[in-house]
């Protein structure tokens, strides 16, 4: 594709800073490495935090222009992808008798109860 035809950042449809990013100390390589939630296959090097959330960045940017380019499929970022706040959980039967109980002796339902374990 030519200079000229090559896709503009800011026509793009989410920005690398809507993606979920994750630093951690690597031992092995003596850096830290910046990861993106939603892009797992992809990770970039830094001799600080900022700096590996920097590269990691610009690894998106280019990875989101790259596939723009190329007309392929745009991974959405989590901060744009719609819940419905509904879930479906299978537990054991036990499990179920017991959070059941507990609910029951909080006054709550079970659904207020299961919530509430886990926002914990």
């Amino acid at each position: 594709m030519a200079v000229e035809e090559r896709v503009n950042p800011a026509a793009l449809a989410y920005k690398p800073e809507d993606y979920a990013y994750s630093v951690m100390w690597s031992e092995a390589d003596q850096a830290y490495i910046g990861r993106v939630l939603e892009f797992p296959s992809l990770a970039a090097h830094g001799p600080s935090p900022v700096g590996a959330l920097q590269e990691m960045t610009d690894v998106v940017r280019y990875v989101l222009e790259d596939l723009a380019e190329s007309g392929e499929e745009i991974p959405p970022p989590l901060s744009k992808r719609p819940f419905s706040g509904n879930l479906r959980l299978r537990m054991p039967e036990d499990l179920h008798r017991t959070l059941a109980i507990e609910a029951a002796q909080q006054h709550v339902s079970l659904n207020q109860w299961i919530n509430l374990k886990l926002s914990r």
